[in-house]
């Protein structure tokens, strides 16, 4: 497989998307989103959204351009990282971001609001952050090709 760079740069463009309206939410503020069970469902859906996009990203960049699958989630944080796609701050940062998009998919029945609301405090930055930094990644392999 290799880098698909306008699929990455697409998706680059929806996180920027889903970051935006994830911050028009969290200024509404955590009464009103805890009070309006519409709201709640708009929220974990974004940051459900912000995860996948940055998991998947993540991934088509290990393997297209390192030849490196990943079985769990925290592995392709870790293997961006190692390769110098993410810098290790932004790698701590998310650590746990796997674990919290399961929680989202399959632990809606024990979703703890105080934990999405926590979540939508950082994520947005976070996100933008990945994005950012995934973007001057590409540019740089741009300009020196090594792999």
């Amino acid at each position: 497989m290799t880098l698909r760079r306008p699929a990455v740069e697409a998706r680059l463009r929806r996180l920027h998307q889903v970051t935006r309206r994830l911050r028009r939410f969290r200024a509404r503020g955590s009464d009103r989103i805890r009070d309006d069970e519409d709201l709640q469902w708009l929220v974990e859906r974004g940051l459900h959204l912000g995860c996948e996009i940055v998991l998947d990203v993540g991934n088509h960049v290990l393997v297209g351009v390192f030849g490196r699958p990943s079985e769990q989630y925290e592995e392709i944080l870790n293997g961006l990282a190692a390769e110098g796609v993410i810098t290790a701050a932004l790698r701590a940062e998310l650590s746990g971001l796997g674990g919290f998009r399961n929680v989202l998919v399959h632990g809606y029945l024990d979703s703890d609001l105080d934990r999405v609301i926590a979540a939508l405090e950082k994520a947005p930055e976070r996100f933008e952050r990945f994005a950012t930094e995934l973007h001057d990644w590409l540019v740089r392999r741009e300009q020196n090709p090594v792999r």
